[in-house]
């Protein structure tokens, strides 16, 4: 099933935004795709957002060259210490300039997140292309953080996609996460929005 288009276009500025990150994924030697609000709106859920969430692969280039390459797209770091932070807590936090839309770009370094920029797939994104992580590990990534709005994107994914999800999979993925920040009750949360989302 083909990803549905949003009901309402993106804002100017997060349009802007959207083709400059584009822009910088498609210059950079690391695979890169678009997670967060973003993907959900382009695999077909109306909902707001004020910035974008993109993700490359970790271990091929270095923080400092990664923040000169981005700047020349004009996405710079909204931070002092960006590099050191993005060090620490894997996510360089940017902000496109023109815009004033933050950007947040994280380094993938676990098997799933490898697993997920391989399976990217390239989408007509605000008029540029650009990868954009599949519904299904989108569904992963917003069980890993599971606040409110990650709960509803999950659930109305999982309505749009989830005759054509990996369901057990998906599973096995929040059962490792789950088991690894200590929240044994995350899978049987996940269990009541699949029940909600009527894929029980």
């Amino acid at each position: 099933m083909p990803p549905r288009r949003p009901d309402s276009p993106l804002k100017p500025s997060l349009r802007d935004a959207v083709q400059a990150v584009a822009r910088a994924l498609s210059a950079l030697p690391v695979p890169g795709m678009i997670i967060g609000g973003i993907a959900v709106i382009t695999r077909g859920v109306p909902r707001l957002t004020r910035d974008v969430d993109v993700t490359i692969a970790g271990g091929t280039i270095a923080l400092a060259d990664l923040i000169d390459r981005l700047r020349e797209h004009r996405l710079v770091p909204r931070i002092e210490d960006a590099a050191e932070f993005a060090g620490t807590h894997q996510v360089l936090l940017l902000r496109h300039e023109p815009s004033r839309v933050d950007v947040d770009l994280s380094i993938a370094w676990l098997p799933f997140e490898l697993d997920a920029l391989a399976a990217a797939q390239t989408l007509d994104v605000a008029g540029v292309h650009v990868s954009v992580a599949r519904a299904e590990d989108l569904i992963v990534y917003k069980a890993v953080a599971f606040r409110p709005q990650d709960q509803q994107d999950i659930e109305r994914l999982l309505a749009l996609h989830g005759q054509i999800v990996d369901l057990p999979r998906i599973r096995r993925l929040v059962a490792e996460f789950a088991s690894a920040l200590d929240e044994p009750r995350r899978l049987d949360e996940l269990e009541q929005i699949i029940r909600r989302a009527g894929l029980a």
